[in-house]
């Protein structure tokens, strides 16, 4: 990438809190999510296991990523999330300006993926765009999608009970 620069974000963790859904001032819907990771490691000098979680905010304006967060994305759900960091300048009820950074889904170049295990949460979505509503990766408990199969093969005689 000759003089260019790249500005990509990818994170895996658990949702902190439940998602917030809200509007934009011009009604485009946002969904916010707070994302913890966690890193541990053990202390040289004294052998003690140490952890620290460090919390990221996520904002996601991709109206098909919106509604798999809506429908399947709840607190304690373990995401895979990719997309750009952004710091935002605003300012609070006193009128000082504040400044906020936080990964933003938005575009093309977003993906949510639910890393969960079947029964909690599931199922699997990325790389959305603003107008199809986001697309399956695969996943536990996605939505059911009718696809026309030309191959010859017949897909209802799969097993679903896979034990992993």
């Amino acid at each position: 990438m000759s003089g260019g620069s790249l500005n990509k974000v990818m994170i895996i963790g658990n949702l902190g809190k439940e998602p917030e859904i809200r509007a934009t001032h011009d009604g485009r819907e946002v969904a916010n999510l707070v994302i913890a990771t966690n890193e541990s490691w053990t202390d040289k000098n004294t052998g003690e296991r140490k952890e620290k979680t460090e919390w990221h905010k996520v904002a996601c304006f991709n109206p098909g990523l919106i509604s798999v967060i809506k429908n399947y994305v709840k607190k304690g759900s373990k995401l895979f999330i990719e997309g750009q960091l952004q710091t935002r300048k605003w300012q609070d009820q006193a009128g000082q300006e504040r400044y906020s950074t936080e990964i933003v889904l938005q575009g093309y170049n977003c993906n949510l993926t639910m890393l969960d295990r079947a029964g909690s949460s599931g199922g699997g979505y990325s790389r959305g765009d603003d107008h199809s509503g986001g697309s399956s990766s695969g996943g536990y408990n996605a939505p059911k999608q009718q696809a026309r199969n030309d191959d010859g093969f017949n897909n209802s005689d799969i097993d679903d009970d896979i034990p992993f």
